[in-house]
């Protein structure tokens, strides 16, 4: 387990952050030397892993502190490469595998009925994303043909939608909703990320690499700034692998080298700058500048997978899963050069209230702002004069809708914030 830092640029504020990411002890499968190619959680404490060569899935309702085995080894028959898990809701879930069987349950995972009326058979399910509240996207396959399947009634009856006009490979595939999403993987120039607005109906290339055999690998797209997008990028030996990124919604891209990795595959952020990526050969890297440098966190092997279920909770699958959540609101913030500001913000997520700490070490002044996320001003307090050290409480009134924005604390001796949510 390791202490990971963050600070990010809020115009001329500093938001500091501190972040643990580790493996998960209860997984039965940890010791079995196989990857866990997916991990998928509901919310904070339903969650499924897939177990890829292995073939087993488990499930956890506490968060990962404990796992029970749903699929054991080859419960359904044989060693079907799980490739990925994934549910509409607490019942109805979707296991692909890349040996041409896929999967559904309705009770949870309990038990999974094999996938029989798409036509034709897709030799392998790459991705899944379920969106809204019945359907269900997925793709394929990594070692061609590039095909979309698509349920729009929780997966009772598919559609096969051919690819290859647009590419030869597909191994991701994400939506924004029903109609809005994107495809990645490549084509005969090289890595490729499409878009729909249709459903699946029709697509548009918005990225494409320029070095044969590369593949998007996978695709996130910022919760806090749908207009931010990353990809990872697996390339060839001696090539590097990439960060690929962008700020308009696609539009436009930016490429930035990942030179640990050239197999590298997971990739996750929790703003623009702050992020980890990892692949084949790597676990968590970690970058603060937006991938312009990286930092071995010596946390994790063999990663696939990181999936978001908030701002400050996340988990990942590799050699093991992996959890990583934020102790934001009470941390210990330090500028260059200025005196610790010990800061503690409880309860956070916070009601109508905003209950706040803050230990001075002499005496100062006190300026408080409410921010967006995207740095707008929302409500300036007051300044409080601190007329000698020692620890001050505040509670402020908190009339804001249900989200997440910055505390802005501004001192004599600087500057810094906090995220909170509602």
């Amino acid at each position: 387990m390791r202490n990971l830092y963050l600070f990010l640029l809020l115009g001329s504020n500093c938001i500091w952050a501190q972040f643990t990411w580790m493996q998960l002890p209860n997984v039965p499968a940890n010791n079995n030397g196989q990857r866990f190619d997916d991990v998928f959680f509901l919310n904070e404490n339903l969650g499924w892993a897939a177990n890829g060569y292995f073939s087993a899935v488990y499930k956890t309702t506490d968060g990962g502190a404990n796992w029970t085995t749903q699929v054991p080894n080859g419960g359904l028959g044989g060693l079907y490469y799980f490739r990925n898990i994934e549910f509409l809701d607490a019942n109805i879930g979707f296991l692909g595998t890349l040996s041409g069987r896929f999967y559904k349950t309705i009770d949870g995972g309990t038990t999974w009925n094999l996938i029989n009326n798409i036509t034709p058979n897709p030799g392998a399910v790459c991705g899944l994303d379920c969106v809204g509240t019945s359907t269900i996207y997925g793709c394929g396959a990594y070692f061609s043909p590039a095909y979309i399947i698509k349920s729009t009634d929780s997966g009772a009856t598919w559609q096969y939608i051919n690819m290859s006009a647009y590419a030869n490979a597909l191994v991701e595939v994400l939506f924004m909703d029903e109609n809005v999403g994107f495809a990645s993987g490549k084509n005969a120039a090289g890595g490729v990320v499409l878009k729909t607005i249709d459903g699946g109906a029709s697509w548009t290339t918005i990225y494409n690499g320029s070095i044969p055999g590369e593949y998007v690998w996978k695709l996130q797209v910022l919760a806090s700034n749908p207009s931010v997008m990353f990809g990872s990028v697996e390339s060839v030996a001696p090539n590097t692998g990439k960060l690929i990124k962008s700020t308009n919604s696609g539009q436009t891209w930016i490429s930035k080298s990942f030179p640990f990795d050239d197999d590298v595959q997971a990739v996750g952020f929790v703003s623009e700058n702050q992020g980890w990526m990892g692949g084949h050969d790597t676990g968590f890297y970690e970058t603060l500048d937006g991938g312009d440098t990286w930092t071995n966190t010596g946390v994790g092997t063999n990663l696939n997978r990181i999936f978001f279920v908030n701002d400050n909770l996340a988990f990942a699958s590799g050699n093991g899963v992996y959890k990583m959540t934020s102790t934001m609101g009470t941390a210990t913030f330090q500028e260059p050069g200025a005196a610790p500001l010990k800061v503690k913000v409880a309860p956070n997520p916070i009601t109508d209230k905003l209950i706040l700490e803050v230990e001075f070490i002499n005496a100062d002044h006190l300026v408080l702002g409410i921010y967006s996320t995207s740095g707008q001003l929302i409500k300036e307090f007051q300044p409080f004069l601190i007329e000698q050290s020692g620890t001050k409480r505040y509670t402020l009134d908190f009339p804001y809708p249900k989200g997440t924005y910055i505390l802005n604390l501004h001192t004599n001796n600087g500057r810094q914030s906090v995220k909170i949510t509602k």
